[in-house]
């Protein structure tokens, strides 16, 4: 996901006001959904979708008005029912990484409302873009207390 920063998004301080990283990160999720085939449709078909179930965001640089950014999205790993994924939000203008967005959430049966097992459908899009994404040449910023 890409953006720059409108006035807008700034707090009383001068700099991005905090529910803008979570928006910001839950454009790129939304992106990754798409790509492993959590649309809005296969909600309405298929009555399967997803759950947050816990959040850990680091600010590391400050975000100003006028920046660019891009979120990266890398998805760590799965199990049966659950996806844990690092989004890494980098600033254009400072040339560094601003925060990370570390999540785990949950495949969920709509009609229930209850964590259930990916489909295939899914499950094959995720372990596709767990085994392509290339190994870093620096270790990973996960907080280390999350696991799929």
């Amino acid at each position: 996901h890409t953006a720059t920063i409108p006035g807008d998004y700034l707090d009383d301080r001068g700099h991005m006001n905090v529910m803008w990283y979570t928006d910001l990160f839950s454009m790129a999720m939304g992106g990754m959904f798409q790509l492993v085939g959590l649309t809005p449709e296969h909600v309405q078909n298929h009555h399967g979708g997803s759950f947050a179930l816990e959040s850990h965001i680091r600010y590391l640089s400050e975000v100003r008005v006028g920046h660019s950014i891009q979120v990266h999205t890398r998805l760590l790993g799965r199990s049966s029912k659950r996806y844990h994924v690092l989004h890494a939000m980098i600033n254009d203008h400072k040339h560094d990484v601003a925060a990370t967005f570390e999540a785990v959430g949950a495949y969920i049966d709509m009609r229930t409302r209850r964590m259930a097992a990916f489909p295939p459908e899914i499950t094959q899009p995720l372990d596709r873009l767990i085994t392509e994404h290339p190994p870093l040449d620096w270790p990973t910023p996960v907080c280390g207390i999350m696991h799929p």
